[in-house]
């Protein structure tokens, strides 16, 4: 006898950073491994935090269940932060704690749709977010993002795709895979647009602290009416570096998340409560440390895009930011993939190809610049340029 499985789950492609880091390992030769396929810090926790955790482990109230929702002092702080970073009104009601940003994103949408209804996905999208979708049977409505020098999806492009059966729209910035950062104007054109056509906005800010830019990355929270379209995902893991604890949030209306709970109760029932005191910690105390760390990635981000001025480099850099580097390889009629594993066996350079990223992407590759120090940004250019 065979189990049977899911047939939706059957149609979904295997993980594709575990396929990548098959690629890797392969050379013969002794040059240093660098690892651009997935998006980890390159440095541990705060030491502060390490004892504080080692601390809380210690206190027999930390093996227990917190709320569902989290515990009620984590989403009063992470209230407090998002209120001060975008200058709007958020309460500890419009909090959910989760077990990382993947379970939030999960857990809204499951919220929010059914087999049969459909999403608006900007495309090169965030593998995990379609591959939830097509598990759900929910449909993928893809928006084409690439246009010329701009990795920006439009509103209006987005709004020739709603439907009857369209939920949300689905913006993730700073972007994984591109880096971009959208503009505060085109997110407030999403909004209006999901606020008109009465569907949802669902956006994954993940990498916010590694912004750039220091003012708020968007006005949505200033307006009064936020709670009756949009959902806001966050993750404290790379902010902290916290990717192995798995906590992150949902941000939305309070009766919204009342439903959001139910899901919750049957996955997890609530965020692993050590992990929720690790984000607390990290709230309340590690600004300074925070900072330090977004000054270092703007650093190494500078460094890449020097690095991809220097002559004799055919690959070209498509946009970065944040986290990411979306480049386009130049190599014609070859596939992302077959460039990316070459990489891999000949450079020792690990990269995943943008067909991992969605359709018509074959002609670019992603790379998790964050993982690597600055002073390596022109060892990566080397080994590009030799693979040419």
């Amino acid at each position: 006898m065979t189990l049977p499985v899911n047939p939706l789950l059957q149609e979904v492609e295997a993980p594709p950073i575990s396929e990548a880091m098959t690629w890797a390992g392969r050379n013969e030769g002794n040059r240093s491994f660098i690892n651009l396929s997935q998006a980890v810090p390159s440095y541990p926790p705060s030491p502060a935090l390490q004892e504080h955790v080692a601390r809380v482990a210690r206190d027999a109230e930390t093996s227990l269940y917190s709320d569902i929702a989290g515990l009620a002092e984590l989403r009063k702080a992470l209230a407090g932060h998002m209120s001060e970073s975008y200058r709007g009104d958020i309460d500890a009601r419009d909090v959910l704690i989760s077990a990382g940003c993947n379970q939030a994103f999960c857990l809204a949408l499951m919220a929010i749709a059914r087999s049969g209804d459909n999403m608006i996905l900007p495309a090169p999208f965030y593998f995990n977010h379609q591959m939830w979708l097509k598990m759900q049977g929910i449909e993928v409505k893809i928006l084409p993002t690439l246009d010329g020098a701009s990795a920006i999806p439009s509103a209006a492009e987005a709004a020739r795709l709603i439907d009857e059966r369209t939920r949300a729209i689905i913006l993730v910035t700073p972007n994984n895979p591109t880096g971009a950062v959208y503009p505060s104007s085109s997110i407030s054109e999403f909004f209006e647009l999901a606020q008109l056509r009465e569907i949802a906005l669902v956006m994954d800010e993940t990498y916010k602290d590694f912004r750039s830019e220091l003012s708020p990355p968007h006005d949505i929270f200033m307006r009064p009416d936020w709670r009756g379209t949009f959902v806001q995902l966050y993750s404290f893991s790379k902010v902290y570096a916290l990717t192995g604890y798995r906590v992150g949030s949902v941000i939305a209306d309070e009766a919204f998340l009342s439903q959001v709970e139910k899901i919750m109760d049957c996955v997890s029932i609530c965020a692993p409560r050590i992990s929720q005191e690790a984000a607390l910690f990290g709230l309340q105390s590690l600004a300074s440390w925070r900072e330090g760390k977004r000054a270092m990635m703007a650093k190494r981000l500078e460094a890449l895009r020097a690095g991809f001025g220097r002559p004799g480099l055919k690959y070209q850099l498509v946009s970065a930011g944040a986290y990411f580097a979306y480049i386009r390889h130049p190599f014609q009629g070859v596939t992302g993939k077959s460039v990316a594993r070459r990489l891999a066996a000949e450079q020792n350079v690990l990269c995943l190809p943008g067909s991992m990223f969605g359709p018509d992407q074959e002609q670019f590759l992603r790379l998790a610049f964050a993982n690597v120090e600055a002073d390596l940004m022109d060892e990566v250019v080397d080994r590009l340029i030799e693979s040419q």
